[in-house]
């Protein structure tokens, strides 16, 4: 089990979560990124991260909720091909939302 960064997130970037992060692997994948990605093999499960997130986007892989499954997958892809993780967000969410 890994912990996976879910829509919520998506063009917010609070960074709260790699603060607390014993491992450092919660990821940005650069300035063009528009969400931030635990990196499943490194995750080491500890939790500390889920409830520092300020728009609860942080879940166990096995609880992520059913509308944000897909975001499992997106963070195994960042992994292997960031600009696909980038893409298939960008189809998902093709506005993004403003910082208010």
């Amino acid at each position: 089990m890994a912990y996976v960064i879910t829509e919520p997130c998506v063009d917010v970037k609070d960074k709260s979560c790699v603060n607390v992060c014993p491992v450092d692997c919660i990821y940005e994948d650069g300035k063009d990124a528009r969400v931030l990605y635990i990196h499943p093999d490194e995750c080491i499960d500890c939790g500390a991260c889920e409830p520092e997130c300020p728009v609860n986007a942080i879940f166990a892989e096995e609880e992520v909720p059913d509308k944000w499954k897909t975001f499992v997958s997106i963070a195994r892809l960042s992994v292997k091909n960031k600009e696909e993780a980038r893409t298939q967000i960008d189809k998902l969410y093709p506005e993004k939302r403003s910082a208010d």
